[in-house]
């Protein structure tokens, strides 16, 4: 038998199914998507057959037989809610070429769907080119009630262009960014974009394709507002009143999702060079020893003079060595005249304006240290533009690995200070139980001074690899506050048996870092804080444990601090985990 789209068309063979779009907040279904399904052909899904379809120049005709279906078999079932319909921009602007918007209303209303409950998914297989043709169409259905969403934004064919010229009520991110969110940082950080400019624009947000309770987890804590996938309920005929019983159990849980972080360093803001340059003029190469030194006497903050020839670098003058060898006797008479070049630095470092923060880092560990004392020079490319000093270089690449450490450990990756404080904070908030651990090792300094930072680092790497074996990935929190101190926020309910187990599989795997000698002694001899030399035990981890019920505390900085103190309890009493119970919110210093 033969199949053909324009059989399909005239015989209508299609039915339609019907996917919820569920709201966040507290599971109730906002409306259903309208999904086409050939029930003859040889085209496996909607996709085959749309693309069937514009091969033969028949696309719209298609969109349209499936737009009639959709309001005939939704109007069947006395539906509530917002029918959700895909139409392309071009159908919808040729629609709108043969016949008015109240009149196309009426169509709809004969078939007993409300304007009001209609939304035209705006679907493109390619970039909408025709933004002005689309614009009227858009406001003279949205006058007479229709309301609009882009769909698939972020595909590459939804542009932010016609998200800001239309404006429409929704806009549906694609599903690519949803899908395993839950452990992608980068796709997080996207989300979150887009509730920012969804905000801008006045849209509201549907997270498309959730399958997993760990997605759906993330999406609801980001605020978005509304969701649609298998997760929450399959396309089918009949509409359905609720999402999945299991995702209704996830949107109701006060259990929060443990967001996850970029792995890749951050950018520090952008910091590149060209926030270290300071424009200063340079001299030519025919100026004098003479010249060059009454330059530093009119100026005494002016720290080296850069030697240029047609934009290009030829060395740099750095004031404490010149006025140094300038004062040297018989100086003047031999080279006052001459061109200051001869004692200038023709290898000095050249750094190119657009060098990010991660080049000026390595030039820190470089073996060539004299920008240290005389700077550097500030070039694009190849061309002079100002000089640097080492004091301005330590100091920013310092305040951005500081900044960058608040966010994330760059010994262990694992998150800092504002991550953990962000969700402990998102933990009260929501009023669920959890318990909040503070990890910490014993005799740790005798350890990092017998045998070195880089095995110090080692321990501390050993740590963090225990910790985050034994905690629930999807319920855990692990945090590195810094050194060998650690942050563990459960969600888990067996948090107990974890904080025993990770104590006693470090206190095993930790002796591999020991000599044969420490080991059958049992420890190290080495000095303590007060510098005296005394027997200190083999190093071993500790944990102390704060039980968090709602409204025991009220801000993440009392939470720190009970776990803090419960970690000294478990220090100094000598066992592996300390539980210290939570301090009453009136009591609280929180």
């Amino acid at each position: 038998m033969t199949f053909d789209i324009a059989a399909l068309i005239e015989a209508r063979a299609l039915t339609m199914h019907f996917q919820p779009i569920v709201a966040m907040k507290d599971g109730s279904i906002l409306g259903h998507e309208a999904l086409a399904r050939p029930t003859t052909g040889p085209w496996p899904n909607a996709d085959a057959l749309f693309t069937a379809a514009r091969q033969e120049g028949l696309s719209i005709e298609l969109e349209l037989t499936c737009l009639r279906a959709a309001l005939v078999a939704w109007s069947r079932q006395r539906p509530s809610g917002k029918l959700f319909i895909n139409l392309s921009a071009t159908a919808l602007v040729e629609v709108l070429q043969q016949q008015d918007a109240a009149s196309l209303v009426e169509v709809v209303r004969s078939r007993g769907v409300p304007p009001s409950a209609l939304v035209i998914e705006i679907t493109e297989h390619e970039h909408v080119r025709e933004v002005e043709r689309l614009q009227p169409a858009v406001l003279a259905l949205r006058r007479q009630g229709v309301a609009f969403a882009l769909d698939d934004f972020g595909d590459g064919r939804s542009s932010l262009r016609l998200w800001s010229e239309l404006k429409p009520e929704m806009v549906k991110i694609d599903k690519y960014f949803t899908r395993d969110v839950a452990s992608h940082g980068d796709k997080l950080q996207t989300m979150r974009a887009l509730i920012h400019i969804a905000e801008t624009f006045g849209s509201s947000l549907v997270a498309e394709g959730i399958e997993s309770d760990e997605d759906l987890r993330v999406v609801r804590d980001l605020g978005i507002g509304y969701g649609q996938g298998y997760g929450l309920g399959r396309p089918q005929a009949r509409l359905v009143q609720a999402p999945l019983p299991a995702a209704l159990a996830v949107l109701g849980s006060h259990e929060v999702a443990v967001l996850p972080q970029q792995r890749r360093a951050a950018n520090h803001g952008g910091l590149t060079a060209a926030k270290l340059c300071l424009p200063l003029p340079p001299a030519s190469a025919a100026i004098t020893h003479d010249e060059v030194f009454a330059r530093f006497q009119a100026d005494p903050a002016l720290h080296a003079i850069a030697v240029v020839e047609d934009e290009r670098p030829l060395a740099l003058l750095n004031r404490q060595q010149f006025i140094h060898a300038y004062a040297q006797p018989f100086f003047r008479e031999l080279y006052a005249r001459r061109p200051a070049q001869l004692h200038g630095n023709p290898d000095a470092l050249q750094v190119d304006i657009h060098t990010g923060i991660h080049e000026l880092t390595s030039v820190l560990t470089s073996s060539d240290q004299r920008y240290l004392t005389e700077g550097f020079i500030v070039t694009e490319n190849g061309r002079y533009r100002g000089l640097g000093t080492g004091e301005q270089l330590v100091r920013a690449v310092t305040e951005a690995r500081i900044e960058a450490a608040r966010h994330a450990n760059p010994l262990t990756f694992l998150p800092g200070n504002i991550p953990i404080s962000d969700h402990i904070d998102r933990l009260i908030d929501s009023g669920c139980e959890f318990a909040a651990g503070y990890a910490d090792l014993n005799h740790f300094k005798p350890f990092n001074d017998q045998y070195g930072y880089w095995r110090g680092d080692e321990m501390i790497r050993l740590v963090a690899a225990v910790i985050v074996a034994h905690a629930d990935p999807q319920r855990d929190f692990v945090g590195h506050v810094g050194g060998d101190d650690f942050i563990v926020v459960f969600q888990s309910t067996d948090w107990r048996a974890r904080c025993e187990a990770i104590v006693a599989e470090f206190n095993l795997r930790v002796r591999d870092l020991f000599d044969a000698q420490a080991l059958a002694a049992g420890g190290l001899q080495a000095e303590d804080r007060h510098g005296v030399m005394r027997f200190h035990p083999c190093t071993t981890l500790c944990i102390g444990v704060v039980p968090i019920k709602p409204g025991d505390y009220r801000r993440s900085d009392g939470v720190a601090n009970a776990a803090a103190a419960a970690k000294r309890l478990a220090k100094h009493g000598g066992c592996g985990v300390h539980v210290l119970q939570a301090v009453p919110v009136h009591t609280a210093t929180a």
